[in-house]
């Protein structure tokens, strides 16, 4: 570890040969499409694309969540955009979301599709299509959006920032882990002190804001991500913690997060998501059992 550099930025920055790291094959400086490839369209108004990241798994608590409280036009097929391959740059995707970031949503159900990209658009597009998770007075309204943007704006430096230099980056410097690491808990402040006066982010009641907010800091408060619950002293933030403990108890919030997930044990892997009963039926502990017996999932 060194707390030293010898670069220079030059006047014109040019792409390295080598940028080294675990995500170098798909880090590149323009956007657009690089391959042709059409997306799977299910039987569901609702066709989401994604993979089980934090920002992925917002999106699939929301539509588990809302089909917990009868909204049966959640309904939705779920399919895995493999962003290791660069999946997120065939020309399907990119016409869903040009930003090709998962995950991306395409809403049938009218008589043209809507595009839906950024995850917390989809969590307010969702919220307001199904009016539910949202608060209507004016006040909780503006706090549960209020922190639900505070989310979009804070994850970046505990994703991007701390957890590419602490877990991804291919050396380790003192400088920015220290950076990154003093903002990320300064953040966790925020929320342990907010949840010490209300049981959920926005004031009494569940809402968008903690869908958002619990598979970033609710998984760093359980030392589920990073590997770095000791480093960052992630117990001391009790308030959090609890409510963490909360929301992962939620029968929907644990369906959601298998959703796209591919990797960790299978029993928590749901490559694809067609119907309420792949749950019982298709995970991919359930798939290998079947193959294995040489049969095939009802």
């Amino acid at each position: 570890m060194s707390d030293t550099s010898d670069y220079t930025p030059p006047a014109v920055w040019t792409p390295p040969e080598a940028n080294g790291g675990q995500f170098a094959n798909i880090n590149r400086p323009t956007s657009g499409a690089t391959h042709e490839r059409e997306l799977p369209v299910g039987r569901h108004p609702l066709q989401l694309y994604s993979l089980a990241t934090p920002n992925g798994v917002k999106v699939t608590v929301m539509l588990e969540e809302l089909l917990a409280l009868g909204h049966t036009g959640a309904e939705y097929d779920a399919w895995p955009i493999r962003i290791g391959d660069g999946d997120q740059f065939g020309s399907g995707f990119v016409a869903v979301n040009p930003n090709s970031k998962i995950p991306a949503l395409l809403d049938r159900s009218g008589p043209q599709p809507i595009r839906v990209f950024e995850s917390g658009a989809i969590l307010l597009y969702l919220a307001e299509k199904f009016g539910a998770l949202l608060p209507s007075e004016p006040a909780a309204r503006a706090e549960c959006l209020s922190w639900l943007f505070w989310q979009m704006g804070s994850a970046p430096y505990l994703g991007g920032g701390f957890g590419h230099f602490y877990a991804y980056a291919p050396a380790k410097w003192r400088y920015p882990i220290d950076r990154f690491a003093m903002e990320v808990k300064r953040q966790m402040d925020v929320l342990d002190k907010r949840l010490a006066q209300t049981p959920y982010i926005a004031g009494e009641h569940y809402t968008i804001a903690d869908i958002a907010i619990w598979p970033w800091y609710g998984a760093l408060a359980k030392g589920l991500i990073y590997g770095a619950g000791e480093f960052l002293q992630v117990h001391t933030y009790t308030h959090l913690v609890a409510w963490a403990d909360r929301i992962a108890a939620r029968p929907a919030a644990q369906r959601g997060r298998m959703v796209n997930r591919l990797n960790g044990p299978l029993e928590h892997q749901l490559h694809e998501r067609h119907d309420a009963s792949d749950f019982d039926l298709r995970t991919q502990d359930k798939m290998a059992a079947a193959a294995v017996a040489g049969g095939k999932p009802a």
